[in-house]
């Protein structure tokens, strides 16, 4: 499961609850830049349209060069399709209507050749969320290098 891009910013500003794995709907130029790195995670979001169809919005998948010319016309900020298991959208639909609930990209790899995206439901986290999960950090980095100084 080599990984081509990660959401960083989604952890720090989302408590993430469930994971799932879905698949894209891509053109051919797109799937060779994903697969050369050239995607910006961190401004997507995923919706859930009328007809239960899952849309990723606002990801950034820059044009492929050598495809120029069949790309004349290519928005890279243009919403893509995920592929999902009817139970699985069905048990989203609900939980994404909660109030302070969203559904985030977090991670794009490839898995037997084919690109693959985890999508997380997630809530927004506070301000003194984030500060705690710092503090945190930061204290059981002083607890190790404690540990290795004296040892």
């Amino acid at each position: 499961m080599p990984l081509i891009a990660l959401n960083k910013k989604a952890y720090h500003d989302y408590e993430v609850l469930e994971t799932y794995e879905a698949g894209l709907v891509l053109t051919g130029p797109e799937v060779k830049a994903i697969k050369l790195g050239q995607v910006n995670l961190t401004s997507g979001y995923v919706t859930i349209d009328k007809n239960e169809e899952v849309w990723l919005n606002n990801i950034y998948v820059s044009p492929y060069p050598p495809a120029a010319l069949a790309q004349r016309d290519y928005n890279p900020k243009r919403s893509r399709k995920l592929l999902l298991k009817k139970s699985e959208i069905s048990r989203l639909v609900g939980k994404t209507q909660i109030k302070g609930y969203t559904f985030i990209p977090l991670k794009i790899y490839t898995k037997n050749s084919l690109i693959k995206i985890e999508v997380g439901l997630a809530r927004g986290k506070k301000k003194w969320d984030k500060k705690e999960e710092i503090k945190k950090r930061e204290i059981e980095k002083n607890i190790r290098e404690a540990m290795k100084s004296r040892i």
